[in-house]
């Protein structure tokens, strides 16, 4: 996880994708290139972001012509790190009561992920 940002419901993703890549910006400066679904399309983002640095966006839509489900690229990466993430009973619900809390529950899930990995890949 290369950041993370929990917002109320009444902010879209599209407006709150800013404030999280001002926020990773100054720990990844390598990192340019932002791809995104369909819900992040529309100028208002492509300005928000070239105030705050260098970063292209590339949004992957679905095909119109497409019937059922399809991979499309660079999108099932989020799709299975929510499910990786989806795993942890605590994230099944959304119970917190805080921000923070929700925050500090999702970064045990990822922090418990890579421990184990580490510990699968680490000790051969």
């Amino acid at each position: 996880m290369v950041g993370l940002m929990v917002h109320s419901a009444d902010i879209q993703d599209r407006d709150g994708a800013p404030d999280l890549l001002k926020s990773i910006r100054h720990r990844w400066p390598w990192l340019l290139h932002v791809f995104a679904d369909g819900g992040y399309a529309g100028d208002k983002l492509k300005r928000r972001l070239k105030k705050i640095g260098r970063w292209t966006i590339e949004i992957i839509k679905r095909s119109d012509k497409a019937k059922g489900f399809e991979v499309l690229p660079r999108r099932w990466v989020v799709e299975r790190t929510f499910a990786w993430l989806g795993r942890c009973r605590r994230l099944a619900k959304d119970v917190e009561r805080s921000i923070a809390s929700a925050e500090a529950w999702i970064m045990i899930a990822h922090i418990r992920l890579i421990t184990r990995r580490l510990a699968r890949y680490g000790y051969r």
